[in-house]
């Protein structure tokens, strides 16, 4: 009787014990489960935090490179800024001239219309003394320019340029050599006669039958008889040359020494 009781006690014993055991097993299981999903969290906490630190580093990494793209803009707007800034000031500069242009320019033009017609003066006073070739054609030129004088319709620069051109026309005369034809009376008649002018050195003249040669003098303003045997040749070689008939060469031809004054 007792022995059935102890082992009654020993399988009861038994069970408590293996209870505990099994206890303390689900336990440790229930442990581990903790740990591990903690561990989980963690890992997944981890995953997000490095997902953000991805999104981070890659926003970070285009505000960088557009805050380059910027500064490179800012550093060529302050270049151009610099430029224009000077342009700016030479266009003042240059507007601050214009406008005081544009003050004198009253002024100016006061002072141009007696320029003007004094120049034409001048120019008169050169034709009137100068050797007398082609005087129709320059007198002319000079009635044009006085009758351009009071035209309302003409600026002052206009006729102050078409003076400049007469003056550039006379100045042309004396580095040309020219033909033309008309008359000189020699003794009781009028002859027709061959000009021909180089520069304003030499004046001279020859009839059309080529027998009479003169040339003119200017310090008695009166044509002088040439000797026919000395200068004939010459002059209708010159003649030709005037005429584009004959190649540029030396000719023998009577000038006027320089005087000393």
């Amino acid at each position: 009787m007792t022995t059935h009781r102890l082992k009654k006690a020993g399988i009861v014993l038994l069970m408590s014990a293996g209870t505990l055991v099994g206890a303390a097993t689900a336990t440790q299981a229930d442990t581990l489960d903790s740990i591990l999903a903690v561990g989980e969290s963690k890992n997944a906490a981890a995953r997000k935090s490095q997902t953000k630190i991805d999104r981070l580093a890659d926003e970070t990494r285009d505000l960088l490179s557009e805050f380059k793209t910027v500064i490179k803009q800012v550093d060529g707007l302050k270049v151009y800024n610099t430029r224009l800034q000077r342009q700016i000031e030479n266009q003042l500069a240059r507007i601050e001239g214009v406008d005081e242009s544009i003050d004198n320019s009253t002024i100016i033009a006061r002072q141009m219309m007696p320029l003007v017609i004094r120049m034409i003066d001048g120019l008169q006073k050169f034709v009137d003394l100068d050797v007398p070739f082609a005087m129709k054609e320059r007198q002319q030129r000079i009635m044009f320019l006085r009758a351009n004088v009071d035209r309302s319709d003409l600026t002052v620069a206009e006729k102050f340029r078409q003076v400049l051109e007469a003056y550039k026309i006379e100045n042309e005369y004396g580095r040309k050599i020219d033909a033309s034809k008309g008359s000189v009376q020699i003794g009781e008649a009028e002859r027709d006669v061959n000009f021909l002018r180089v520069g304003r050195v030499a004046y001279l003249y020859q009839t059309t039958d080529t027998e009479l040669s003169g040339a003119w003098d200017q310090r008695t303003r009166d044509w002088v008889p040439l000797d026919r045997g000395e200068y004939r040749n010459a002059i209708m070689k010159g003649l030709r040359i005037a005429r584009k008939e004959a190649s540029i060469a030396l000719m023998n031809l009577p000038v006027a020494a320089p005087e000393a004054k």
